[in-house]
């Protein structure tokens, strides 16, 4: 029993700390939006991160050999295209706007496994879906007479991820962390390297041609902010895997939601961005949907938080 209480300690810690590294590792982002590339920085960084995996494969800490490989690619295809929507969104929104939308993906993995897979929901969970997306709507804040569809890309962000997360479990079972993980950031790279080549871009100055401009200087201080990023990425990745490892997966998804927490944080510390009391409200409603899914769902591990895979 101590055993026990003491690894589900130890996993809340893991996830905790994994959140917190991501939460200040975003927030390094608009050092890049400045006059980097969303497709520069997606393939740079997928590069290094995938070059890093290589070498601990080398070095006898894993594998990174599929076992069905459209299967990986197909999952990957969906969560990458989530994390282009989640950082190109960071160059306009406040990463607590941003953060949350992605927070949404356990209530559309909610919607998708009633509605497509057939299985059974209870009215725990319906309720939930409404009170997350009703803090959603809190956080976004969305004027009627002013709608701006930006607000929304991360609620599609949310969708996404959550039709990668169903996708891991119906297709990618049996698949290693780290093969999963270097399918994720290879694909971003393919991403970066197709928007990089495919794109006229446009020669927008400032955080505003984050998304349109093809490539950026790849100087000493842009070389440090994405590395920064691509080692900040795979240390919360870890961090939250390990996490998983050791507690119960309904349990652990709970500490991820503390990203809302630390992202928000240093963005007010390092960005001057203030959450106002309402979307705080709304961040809370999010929060405690996810939760009420993760605790009362008959599979957590589907239908939990988004593992931060960044």
């Amino acid at each position: 029993m101590q055993d026990a209480a003491v690894k589900s300690g130890l996993a809340a810690l893991c996830a905790v700390g994994g959140m917190a590294a991501l939460g200040l590792t975003d927030n390094f982002v608009p050092f890049i939006t400045e006059r980097g590339s969303l497709w520069q920085f997606h393939f740079v960084r997928g590069v290094m991160a995938v070059a890093i995996l290589m070498v601990l494969a080398t070095l006898g800490f894993g594998i990174l050999r599929p076992r069905r490989f459209w299967a990986v690619a197909g999952r990957s295809l969906f969560q990458a295209g989530a994390m282009l929507i989640y950082f190109g969104c960071l160059a306009f929104l406040p990463i607590g706007v941003v953060v949350a939308g992605l927070f949404t993906s356990p209530l559309f993995v909610l919607m998708i496994s009633a509605l497509f897979q057939g299985k059974r929901v209870g009215p725990w969970r319906w309720g939930a879906v409404v009170v997350g997306f009703a803090g959603a709507l809190m956080v976004i804040r969305p004027d009627p007479s002013d709608l701006d569809p930006i607000a929304f890309l991360p609620l599609l962000a949310g969708g996404l991820y959550a039709i990668g997360a169903v996708a891991t479990r119906a297709w990618c079972e049996g698949e290693s962390t780290m093969v999963m993980t270097a399918g994720f950031f290879g694909m971003l790279a393919v991403m970066g390297a197709i928007g990089v080549l495919v794109l006229p871009g446009a020669e927008v100055t400032g955080a505003e041609g984050f998304v349109s401009r093809t490539w950026g200087p790849l100087d000493g201080p842009m070389w440090f902010w994405i590395a920064v990023q691509a080692a900040g990425s795979l240390v919360g990745i870890g961090l939250l895997v390990r996490g998983y490892q050791l507690g119960e997966a309904g349990h652990v998804a709970i500490f991820e939601y503390s990203l809302l927490i630390f992202a928000s944080f240093w963005a007010y510390m390092l960005w001057g961005q203030q959450v106002p009391p309402l979307a705080f409200a709304g961040m809370a409603l999010i929060a405690l949907a996810g939760a009420v899914i993760a605790l009362r769902s008959e599979e957590p591990s589907t239908l939990r938080a988004p593992e931060a895979v960044e």
